[in-house]
């Protein structure tokens, strides 16, 4: 044996420090992350310049980077509170691609006046008496990402 100790060394004084696949694997098995999350939130452990994208390119071709899956789980996670706009900024802050976004808002708009209809039962559950709760109701529905014609189907009460 050489003499050369190859165990992962302390970094800055904090002890033992997982490596950036580690930390990556922790932050999937607690939800669905994509690529470009994973990336800002592990930019500050690298080390090397590339050393993450190896990582994050090894764990991408494992499967355990999946961009339909972080679909699904936002779309799972987000469409009982949020209408399909809210849903698309989010999947886009993310960083997923625009085709997985457009087939996710498609499936979503076609249930938007249930779902806006269930949320505002929650917060409100009765119609309002005058114009000011009217615009309340409102505005509480597009703040959640709603789509108008939804909201107002939803507030004044039409049935489908």
């Amino acid at each position: 044996m050489t003499g050369e100790d190859h165990s992962p060394k302390p970094r800055k004084g904090l002890g033992f420090q997982p490596s950036l696949k580690g930390r990556a694997l922790r932050l999937l098995s607690q939800r669905e992350h994509s690529r470009l999350e994973l990336e800002r939130k592990l930019r500050p452990f690298e080390e090397a310049p590339g050393e993450l994208a190896a990582a994050l390119d090894f764990l991408q071709a494992k499967d355990f980077i999946n961009e339909n899956r972080v679909v699904e789980s936002v779309v799972n996670r987000r469409a009982g509170k949020l209408g399909a706009s809210r849903v698309k900024q989010e999947l886009q802050s993310k960083g997923i691609d625009g085709q997985a976004i457009q087939d996710a808002m498609l499936s979503m708009r076609e249930t938007e006046v249930e779902r806006a209809r269930e949320v505002w039962r929650k917060k409100f559950g009765a119609p309002a008496e005058d114009a000011a709760g009217r615009a309340k109701q409102i505005r509480f529905l597009i703040s959640r990402g709603f789509a108008a014609e939804a909201v107002r189907k939803v507030v004044q009460g039409e049935v489908d």
